[in-house]
This record gives C-alpha cells, sequence and structure tokens, in this order.
C-alpha cells in the first residue's frame, strides 16, 4: 500500500491514501455504468424488448377497448355516419347524421379500412415520434447502425403499404381516381431516407403520416372506401412477398455483387434491415387477417396466414446482443441465416396465400 502512494506521488498517511483510492474506485465504477448505459441506450438492438411480442410497444395492433375510443365513440354519437371532428388539416365537414339514424352501440364495428390504416402507421410513426434520437439514417452525428437499417426496412414497408393502398386498396380499379391524401403520402414516403434537409426526410414522412391519417378520418366519417376484395388484397401480398425475397437473398448469400465476402458490418446491417422490414410487417400482416377474414376464410387461406404471422412473429422476436455470422457448423450462431430462416418461410406463405387468393 505504501509502495502504491509512492508510485502515485502520495504525501499523505495511510489511512488518506485509502480513502482516496476507495474514491476514485467508486467515482470509476459510476462512471463506467453511466458509460454502459448510454452505449445501451445508442447501440442498443433496434426494437425494444420486453413487450409481450418483443416488439416495440406502438407496433401492436390496438386492442379492442382501444379501438373503442374515438373511432367507436364517433360512429356511435352519429349513429354510424360521421365522427364530429375532423382530423388535423382536413376541413372537410362532418356528414350531417341522419335524422332517423338509432344510436350505434359502443361496440359497433370500425368502418372497413380503419384497423389496417392504424397498422400501417403505427411502426413509422414510432421511429419518427417515440423512438429515442428519433429518425437517425440522415442524422450528422453517427452513433451507430443497428436503428439506422432497422428504420429504413421500416420505411421500405411503409412505401409499399402506401402505394398499394392508395392504387389499389381504396379504388375500384384503374379506371378510378386516386385519394388525394394517399397521393400525396405515397410521394411523400418516397423521400431518401439520409435527406437532411430542403427537404428532411423527417418533415415528409410526418406530412405523409398526417395524409394517412386525414385518410382514415375520411373512412370513419363514411367520406373514402377501403375495399375488401380479394384482387384488392392480392397486390399487397405480392409486394412484401418480392420485398421479403430481397431480404431473403441478402441473408443467405456469401459474397456481394464485386465478389467480396459478406463482411461482418455487412452481415450486420442485412440482418437489422430484414428485421425492420418483418417488425413493420407484422402489425400490417395482423390487420389484413382481421380486416380481411372473411375473405381469406372463404378461399381457406387461414393456415396459410396464421404460418405467415408466426414466421414475422419470431424474425421480430430474435435479439442477439451481437451479430454473429459464424459457419453453418460453427460454435456460434449465424443470426443471419436464423433471420433468413424466418423471412423465407414468411416470403413462402404471403406467396401461398396470394395463389389461394386468386383462384
Amino acid at each position: 500500500m505504501e509502495q502504491g502512494a509512492k508510485m502515485l506521488g502520495w504525501s499523505g498517511d495511510e489511512a488518506g491514501f485509502r480513502n482516496y483510492m476507495a474514491a476514485r474506485i467508486v467515482a470509476a465504477s459510476l462512471a463506467a455504468v453511466v458509460l454502459l448505459w448510454i452505449l445501451a441506450v445508442l447501440f442498443a438492438p433496434a426494437r425494444t424488448p420486453g413487450a409481450p411480442d418483443a416488439r416495440p410497444r406502438a407496433y401492436s395492433e390496438p386492442s379492442a377497448e382501444t379501438r373503442a375510443d374515438p373511432a367507436r365513440e364517433a360512429v356511435a354519437k352519429t349513429g354510424g355516419q360521421a365522427a364530429e371532428k375532423p382530423a388535423p388539416g382536413v376541413h372537410s365537414p362532418a356528414a350531417p347524421a341522419k335524422k332517423d339514424a338509432q344510436p350505434a352501440s359502443p361496440s359497433a364495428p370500425l368502418p372497413k379500412g380503419v384497423v389496417f390504416m392504424d397498422a400501417a402507421m403505427s411502426p413509422i410513426n414510432f421511429e419518427l415520434r417515440e423512438r429515442f434520437w428519433g429518425w437517425r439514417p440522415n442524422d450528422i452525428l453517427w452513433i451507430g447502425d443497428n436503428v439506422e437499417n432497422y428504420q429504413i426496412g421500416v420505411l421500405e414497408v411503409t412505401r409499399r403499404t402506401a402505394v398499394t393502398l392508395a392504387e389499389r386498396l381504396s379504388r375500384t380499379g384503374s379506371q378510378a381516381s386516386i385519394d388525394p391524401n394517399l397521393e400525396k403520402a405515397m410521394n411523400w414516403f418516397m423521400i431518401k431516407a439520409d435527406q437532411y434537409w430542403f427537404p428532411s426526410a423527417e418533415s415528409k414522412f410526418k406530412d405523409g403520416l398526417d395524409e394517412m391519417e386525414a385518410y382514415k378520418q375520411k373512412l370513419i366519417r363514411g367520406e373514402a372506401t377501403f375495399y375488401l376484395r380479394a384482387d384488392s388484397l392480392i397486390p399487397l401480398l405480392l409486394t412484401f412477398e418480392d420485398l421479403l425475397g430481397s431480404c431473403d437473398e441478402n441473408l443467405v448469400k456469401e459474397y456481394e455483387d464485386d465478389g467480396r465476402s459478406v463482411g461482418w458490418m455487412s452481415a450486420d446491417n442485412y440482418f437489422f434491415y430484414a428485421q425492420g422490414v418483418a417488425g413493420a410487417m407484422l402489425p400490417i400482416i395482423k390487420a389484413v387477417n382481421e380486416e380481411f377474414s372473411a375473405t381469406i376464410e372463404a378461399r381457406h387461406g387461414g393456415d396459410l396466414m396464421a404460418h405467415a404471422i408466426h414466421s414475422l412473429e419470431r424474425a421480430a422476436e430474435i435479439d442477439p446482443w451481437i451479430i454473429t455470422d459464424s459457419g453453418y457448423g460453427g460454435i456460434l450462431a449465424n443470426h443471419r441465416a436464423n433471420m433468413a430462416g424466418c423471412v423465407s418461410h414468411a416470403r413462402f406463405y404471403l406467396g401461398q396465400l396470394a395463389k389461394t387468393l386468386a383462384t
């Protein structure tokens, strides 16, 4: 102890040196804990663990009780006609209730498409407005790329959903006009994810969410339509199948396009992008299962849908502390291959469901 004190230049008594070292050790320990906490927040897996289905809370489809407010109340107040208060930015007056309309019960079903719209908006809304540090792909300060790649995966699902919603789910056919709110949303989501300003990605993505919310409010007021036909749903399933196919290829390939082997950093990026795709697709597919239940059951597609949902849930639940890309027979896990198994299954079942609905 005395020798150590001399080495550190301590000239006081031994008891004082003990107190001095104890204080420094405690301070260093606290600093290490704070540093580890900061790193855990900044470099944590893209999704938030702890929810029953291991997905961010905001990604979960709303329960029946949650969905009762405010939409069901809006329907109940107007006898199934119009909501009293439109969404922000929507200036169309609510349709008046019919004089002979009977008040709907609080448990009245939501208008067609409302559940789907909530599920379509929830993932990107979480990334923009609720996640710590917000939207990250266009940040000047780089703090790790796990969340960034996850968010880009979420964005790609949102883009494809917005396009299919505008072009197929909300209109009768190619001769019908596109809903103006959905057309704007489709365009705003096409802004590059890393666009910093003029305009910034965050601002336009939020504008896209506002336009989707305006369309949802029109559904509640009975001023817009959402079609539950098989030929409206098939394009959405096929575009999801294509997107999962791209993820699948990146998760299993050994070489990049330029001939280089897939490195650890690329494997990490491919993993979290695929998980972002699966995490955003899951609530949408669950909403499809609810909204299109009659159509799916009529074509005997219930089992295919259940398998697809289960595969997406497994993809969203994989939660490694660090991504390893070991050989298939190695001791360490190959997380890319694990993700590929779930993604490949989801792709297969969604493709089969699309074929079933087409027959």
